[in-house]
């Protein structure tokens, strides 16, 4: 994304929660009520009728656009998820010290997509092998997660990474690094991935306001089956 307008600030290990920068007690931005492109409401997460997950995989632009195509999936919306400053700005989340990654709010209906079915295509969407980067995109920021919000979700998400895992190794791939944490209110700690910050109004569906704009999509061609 913006990585070169940060240089040096870029970093590739987890800040300590008390380093971190310390963030505000409110968002900094008034979020969009509506979706870009879906014609709906941007949140649907408290909607009974839906499930709403968080994944992590590289740069959420691309990510974002991925998922939203998906049969089944009702919104989408993209932010902040795994560290330990509250609200925080791109700008802050760039220079690695609030311990975020970038990740698309998914909300599916699942009688159209099942857990799995989604799960597979997080998993075919980018190469979750690679740690604090995607591609060239380097930073803690960019590492791959999966934030679940029910047992469901948890139970799909470690047994397709199993069977991902295997089909990785097959083609000569490392060992999968996602993180996989239940959501939580406040920071993240070592068993949780703490509360979704939105990212700015301009993040939100951004490459359909802006189709040419660059972000990768950072998949291994493996198929997760």
């Amino acid at each position: 994304m913006f990585d070169g307008l940060f240089g040096s600030s870029i970093k590739t290990t987890m800040v300590a929660p008390e380093k971190a920068l310390p963030g505000r007690s409110v968002a900094s931005f008034e979020v969009p009520v509506r979706h870009h492109v879906i014609d709906g409401p941007l949140d649907l997460s408290d909607n009974p009728l839906f499930s709403t997950i968080y994944l992590g995989l590289g740069c959420f632009w691309g990510a974002e656009k991925e998922l939203w195509q998906l049969p089944g999936v009702v919104t989408t919306a993209v932010g902040y998820q795994g560290g330990f400053t509250p609200h925080p700005t791109y700008e802050e989340v760039c220079t690695g010290r609030t311990g975020h990654t970038e990740v698309v709010r998914v909300t599916y209906d699942p009688l159209r997509l099942s857990d799995e079915e989604l799960l597979r295509k997080f998993w075919e969407a980018h190469d979750p092998t690679q740690g604090f980067r995607q591609g060239n995109d380097l930073g803690t920021q960019y590492r791959s997660a999966v934030y679940f919000t029910s047992e469901a979700q948890e139970q799909a998400a470690r047994r397709t990474l199993e069977v991902f895992q295997e089909a990785l190794s097959a083609h000569g791939y490392g060992a999968i690094t996602t993180e996989i944490k239940p959501v939580s209110d406040g920071a993240a700690t070592s068993g949780s991935a703490g509360e979704f910050y939105y990212a700015e109004p301009y993040h939100q569906q951004y490459l359909a306001k802006n189709p040419n704009g660059y972000c990768p999509v950072h998949s291994t061609g493996v198929a997760c089956s």
